[in-house]
């Protein structure tokens, strides 16, 4: 009688100790998930969608795998009943529209947002790997996928490369026509030099928590660190010893569902030339634009935001884009005011300036690398206080990554426009995020349910916002603009 062979045991991969940060955030109130809407102008069928998922996607052997957390740590382990159908499935948008032609009144795009809103608000099926694509085949004349990634796997960054690398600059697909030859650029010298610090700076984080993160309350710990670790100690204690953001309708107690929305491209140029015009970068301008739109929104839900400055944690990539798609979390965070009290919007987008440049000259970023290493090592009552105590310090996180300036193509259809959502952390329940593509940005917004249940009030003035720098840029009178009443002049 043959003997049964016993079954091999799936061997398991460690993961690293920022993915298991990530890992262990996951919260009922706030999913670790990247979500992503991309919209195509033509139809796509689910077979072709499949079969693009299978080559491109599936070439990264970690998304055949699950993670497995334990005790003794977390690791990455291969799905013995790896099922692609489950992984990439059909979905329908609610209503009567056969989604053959846009909506005239938005209903179809209100349908998709509250489908995605659905979807960012559900977790992931943890005894599986944790990504899931959901095809709306009739959308607004053509299709319309939404994607769900966990943090885990990796940072927005690198998750918003694998998502393009499914893509093709020319509707057929042909050798020469990768994405990555065509835009991702040598940027690997800055990078480099940010990241050679890092482990240093993570064993330093790791001393902090390794000490119950007694640094707060006492000051000989922090002298001892500030003379071992000079500037980056000194940042360290910045980073810890930043109060609370004050109070406001955007926080409160968080509930499980989430609402998204996003908001009508605007021109990238008409961008560009107002960070010409006012002497900033892109990101200024669409940063001061978001903080203006919140603000308009926040006064007619009778906030008082008189004065007001809150924070939004903004990610800092940590690492070449061409390098991007070999996964894993490799970025910090940064803590930038956007200033909803001020009224003004060049002094707005001046303030937003002023803190952008006080972050480039600083080490923030990494600190807070090796902050989140040192978290995922830590007992979980130690990770559920410094996870606490660093989203009390912001009330939003903010996203800008820059895409391709050309037409893309995913399984022979034009991708027309895309958005992507990350998830926010601990208390925090408000995302912004900007994408630029194809010569466009994309604005877009997430929320709980419970502080912003109509985001779309928030998104849709983010393009009226961004019309009042570029008359005041076209005016050229920035002087006048600069004065407190002057901007209200001039518009």
């Amino acid at each position: 009688m043959a003997t049964k062979k016993p079954r091999k045991a799936l061997r398991r991969e460690p993961m690293s100790r920022v993915d298991t940060a990530w890992l262990r955030m996951e919260r009922p109130t706030n999913p670790m998930m990247i979500t992503g809407v991309l919209m195509f102008a033509e139809p796509m069928s689910l077979e072709r969608l499949k079969r693009v998922i299978a080559k491109r996607f599936l070439a990264y052997a970690r998304f055949r795998q699950k993670a497995v957390d334990t005790p003794s740590g977390a690791a990455w382990q291969e799905d013995a009943n790896f099922d692609l159908d489950w992984h990439v499935q059909l979905a329908a948008l609610p209503g009567r529209g056969d989604g053959r032609r846009p909506a005239r009144d938005g209903a179809e795009k209100r349908a998709l947002e509250r489908f995605v809103s659905q979807l960012a608000s559900s977790p992931l099926d943890k005894h599986r790997p944790l990504w899931q694509f959901h095809l709306v085949e009739r959308y607004a004349g053509g299709s319309a996928l939404v994607a769900r990634l966990h943090h885990s796997y990796a940072d927005g960054i690198a998750l918003v490369q694998v998502l393009l690398s499914l893509t093709d600059t020319e509707r057929s697909a042909g050798k020469g026509k990768d994405l990555a030859k065509a835009w991702l650029k040598q940027d690997g010298a800055e990078v480099a030099r940010r990241v050679g610090a890092v482990e240093r700076y993570a064993r330093l984080g790791g001393k902090v928590f390794g000490k119950g993160m007694e640094m707060m309350q006492d000051p000989t710990l922090a002298a001892m660190l500030a003379k071992e670790g000079g500037e980056i100690a000194r940042e360290l204690v910045h980073a810890l010893a930043l109060p609370d953001d004050p109070p406001s309708m955007l926080r409160g107690r968080l509930g499980v569902s989430k609402r998204v929305a996003w908001a009508d491209p605007i021109d990238l140029e008409e961008v560009k030339a107002v960070g010409r015009a006012c002497d900033c970068t892109v990101n200024d301008v669409l940063m001061a634009a978001a903080a203006g739109a919140l603000r308009d929104y926040m006064i007619e839900r009778g906030d008082d935001v008189d004065g007001l400055t809150l924070r939004a944690t903004v990610p800092v990539n940590l690492r070449p884009l061409e390098h991007a798609k070999k996964l894993g979390n490799h970025f910090g965070l940064v803590f930038l005011d956007l200033p909803v009290g001020e009224g003004n919007p060049v002094r707005r987008l001046a303030l937003v300036s002023d803190c952008m440049n006080q972050l480039k000259s600083s080490r923030q970023a990494i600190v807070a690398y090796g902050l989140l290493a040192a978290i995922g090592m830590a007992p979980q009552p130690l990770q559920e206080l410094a996870l606490e105590l660093f989203s009390r310090k912001a009330t939003s996180v903010a996203t800008n990554v820059p895409g391709p300036p050309q037409p893309l193509y995913l399984a022979g259809c034009r991708l027309r426009e895309m958005m992507f959502w990350v998830p926010q952390t601990g208390s925090i329940g408000v995302g912004v995020s900007i994408m630029s593509y194809n010569g466009r940005v994309h604005f877009g917004l997430i929320a709980d349910a419970k502080l912003i249940p109509d985001p779309d009030a928030v998104t849709r003035r983010f393009g009226t916002e961004f019309d009042k720098l570029l008359y005041l840029a076209l005016m050229g009178n920035w002087d006048r603009a600069l004065d407190p009443a002057g901007a209200e002049a001039l518009l």
